[in-house]
């Protein structure tokens, strides 16, 4: 975005604190987003690792080539920064709570079904699952933020969605199956 260019050239050129604080406004929600589900729901881990990607950006904006937009560069920092802190404190998986039984029971189940089903994935295809589907980003900017090949994402994501749809093929409504399938 032309915006988040002359931001990033304002801080460059003039070291601009402001500049850098309205690029932090801009993107802190989307970053925050994104270590969040890495962390698994862990929001005082999440906004840990978002002051430290911040951090990150503000010692090594100079990196930046504008090869791809802001957005995509900063989700890799963050990214790295999730890799590095969890290498650093050995995280251990954080499991969901079994769910209350209320009127929304199902829903609870099919999300506890989703996250089960999510953790018998490889942890490349969680990941470029959760850029890809969660965060929206296309398979060429995961490919970036995740510094893989885009066959490698594309293989991951196709893989990761057959896994689920087998994990998750009880819940299925009956209208929506193919007739004579």
């Amino acid at each position: 975005m032309r915006v988040d260019q002359a931001l990033v050239a304002r801080v460059l050129l003039d070291g601009d604190r402001r500049a850098f604080e309205q690029l932090m406004r801009r993107h802190q929600g989307m970053i925050r987003a994104q270590l969040r589900r890495l962390a698994n729901g862990d929001m005082a881990r999440a906004d840990d690792l978002a002051q430290e990607t911040f951090l990150t950006v503000w010692r090594k904006l100079h990196q930046y080539r504008g090869d791809a937009r802001f957005s995509t560069w900063l989700y890799r920092v963050a990214y790295t920064c999730f890799l590095q802190a969890r290498r650093k404190n050995s995280w251990a998986e954080v499991t969901a709570p079994e769910p209350d039984r209320t009127p929304h029971a199902a829903a609870a189940e099919l999300r506890l079904d989703v996250e089960r089903a999510m953790r018998q994935l490889s942890e490349a295809e969680r990941t470029v699952l959760l850029h890809c589907v969660q965060m929206g980003l296309s398979q060429s900017d995961a490919a970036y933020v995740l510094d893989m090949p885009l066959g490698t994402v594309k293989s991951h994501m196709t893989r990761g969605k057959e896994k689920l749809r087998a994990s998750l093929a009880d819940w299925r409504e009956p209208s929506r199956e193919k007739i004579g399938s």
